[in-house]
């Protein structure tokens, strides 16, 4: 078989593998993220941590798309490839914002609801991993799959919950001391609510997905 027929074969080996590796890298991300928000560990070089891993997930993603543009069959729509792999490189960019804004603002410490929504975006990566290790097999898997991006969502949803009460703690701390305080902490707040936004898009991809391909 000649050299430039086999390129053009379908490589959905090499598709799943890159997006369990995105993933992986994504829980690494999410675990740095949530250590550096309990403390005990050192903010600059959590936050450098955060970003080796979002640097990491960059050239996977750029391999991804490489990948779809180089094959002629696909393992599904290169529509839904792509959508796939910005919404979970989404994610970890989101993570990258928060540690960026930590560390501009040299924070070194965090509020208990800022602690408990890094144990809610580690759930969600986990999560994440395991619905995109069975995308492999979306069709045998759909109810399974499905599951889990209900999960995920639901984590959401409570991720929104537990945001709000932040904020309200938050302003009830700072309303009579430094408003700068309550900007900084707001922001975090903010980047922390996206990153949960982004695990939620995930899921919806991998459920258009699934109900697309049935």
């Amino acid at each position: 078989m000649p050299m430039w027929f086999q390129a053009l074969m379908p490589k959905e080996n090499r598709f799943f593998e890159l997006f369990n590796q995105h993933a992986r890298t994504i829980v690494d991300g999410s675990e740095v993220l949530r250590a550096l928000l309990h403390g005990g560990v050192t903010v600059p070089d959590a936050c450098r941590k955060v970003m080796d891993y979002e640097n990491q997930a960059d050239a996977l993603t750029r391999d991804v798309l490489i990948l779809t543009r180089r094959s002629f069959i696909t393992p599904f729509d290169r529509s839904d490839i792509k959508q796939l792999i910005s919404s979970l490189d989404d994610a970890i960019d989101q993570m990258q914002k928060t540690a960026r804004t930590i560390l501009l603002f040299e924070v070194g410490a965090f509020e208990p609801q800022m602690a408990e929504l890094g144990d809610i975006i580690v759930q969600a990566a986990k999560l994440t991993v395991d619905a995109v290790a069975l995308i492999g097999s979306f069709r045998q898997e759909a109810s399974r799959l499905n599951g889990i991006t209900e999960e995920i969502i639901r984590l959401e949803e409570g991720a929104d919950g537990l945001h709000i009460h932040g904020i309200k703690a938050l302003f009830l701390k700072h309303r009579d001391g430094n408003a700068m305080d309550f900007i900084v902490g707001n922001e975090i707040y903010d980047h922390l609510e996206k990153v949960m936004d982004r695990f939620e898009d995930v899921a919806n991809c991998i459920s258009g997905i699934v109900i697309e391909q049935a």
